[in-house]
């Protein structure tokens, strides 16, 4: 399955993303069709071909009948849930309009639920989230990747008045990712429906190969003389250093990092183990040497994306350390699946993973083996083998 790259080297709003994906491939008798298919009743779509600063770009704008002014969030969930929306786009929109109205709260100290959403409850950024999301998984994009995000300048005119660029609750989606200021004069970049898409989607920033297919320019509203205000989108292929790497085994990952002297081991064992219940993909405690010779122990905890501002909170909460690194890495993990093998009338759980030769190797769970081994009197030994032998037949 393609990968989609975001190079949102003028912003991101859900109308430049639209017009991207239209550009890409997005049918546009589809995207025309997206209000009547989510009850908004007497909204058309508009889309046009426009230039920015000498870039042919596909333009999407909606005419919108009068609407209440903005929505709860509890609105929206119940709007897209009607429209038999798929499972997965359902679940990803919601979390885009559940991370705005996380922003809004923590910004106006309301809890989500209270939170009345202004310009993102209002019809067009639902079409846009919504469409947005819909849009990439009919191209058949598995994962999306975001270069550096350009935020803009000076200020901007919002519900709550005169807020400086990038907009507050803007600024706090836009959390853990990269971002730059500027270019100099040219306002608000980045609306908080296009933030919210790219904290929601994003599996990190642009790989560093990939076998581009397709590209296309989704035109912002703002024409500026000398430069193209717009979104590109570029779907493409992983790839890897001895060539295509298959990209189901190719993941963007965050390394978080910390270094602490003064834990017992029974604390840092604790806060390791509170971390994988957290959501951590891996936890692994290594020692090292501290400033004058300390003995220390250095925090590694690998993580998805999404996952990292919780567990970012939870190592500088649960542990000593004062601070701590975020690095990006790329993990390829080989497939794996979970069977459950019967043993002795005991269930045992059973960890197999393909190679990339197609080989299979199965490893039974240890903690079933010793259950099933102090049940039935037998060697923990041969549990493993009966449950090795049952794996390889399945």
């Amino acid at each position: 399955m393609p990968i989609a790259i975001l190079d949102p080297f003028s912003g991101i709003s859900g109308d430049m993303t639209l017009g991207a994906l239209v550009g890409v491939g997005l049918d546009p008798a589809w995207l025309t069709a997206l209000p009547a298919t989510l009850g908004l009743d007497g909204v058309r779509v508009r889309i046009e071909d426009v230039r920015r600063g000498g870039l042919a770009c596909k333009k999407v704008d909606f005419d919108i009948p009068p609407q209440p002014h903005g929505r709860h969030i509890r609105d929206i969930r119940r709007l897209v849930a009607a429209a038999g929306v798929p499972e997965r786009v359902r679940e990803r929109a919601d979390a885009a309009f559940t991370a705005i109205a996380t922003a809004e709260g923590e910004i106006h100290g309301v809890s989500p639920e209270a939170v009345h959403l202004h310009e993102v409850g209002a019809v067009d950024a639902i079409l846009d989230v919504v469409g947005a999301i819909w849009g990439l998984e009919l191209l058949g994009v598995d994962r999306v990747f975001c270069g550096p995000i350009a935020l803009g300048d000076g200020t901007v005119h919002a519900a709550h008045g005169v807020l400086p660029v990038p907009a507050p609750a803007t600024l706090k989606l836009l959390e853990g990712l990269p971002v730059r200021s500027g270019p100099q004069g040219s306002g608000e970049l980045v609306t908080p429906t296009g933030a919210a898409l790219v904290k929601v989607l994003s599996s990190g920033p642009t790989p560093a190969e990939y076998v581009p297919r397709r590209s296309a320019f989704g035109a912002g509203t703002k024409d500026f003389r000398d430069r193209a205000n717009a979104l590109r989108i570029v779907l493409a292929d992983l790839a890897g250093p001895a060539g295509r790497a298959p990209e189901d085994d190719v993941e963007a990952l965050l390394m978080l990092a910390a270094d602490v002297d003064d834990m017992a081991g029974e604390y840092l064992a604790a806060a390791a183990e509170a971390l994988r219940d957290a959501g951590a993909l891996d936890v692994v405690l290594l020692q090292t040497t501290m400033k004058k010779g300390r003995p220390g122990t250095r925090i590694e905890v690998l993580a998805r994306p999404d996952d990292v501002p919780a567990l970012e909170t939870l190592l500088l909460t649960e542990t000593t350390t004062i601070g701590l690194r975020r690095t990006p890495v790329l993990r390829r993990a080989l497939p794996r699946e979970r069977l459950t093998v019967d043993v002795l009338g005991h269930e045992v759980g059973v960890k197999v993973v393909t190679r990339p030769d197609g080989v299979r190797r199965a490893k039974p769970e240890f903690d079933d083996i010793r259950r099933a081994a102090e049940a039935t009197g037998r060697p923990i030994a041969d549990i493993f083998a009966m449950a090795s032998l049952a794996a390889e037949r399945v």
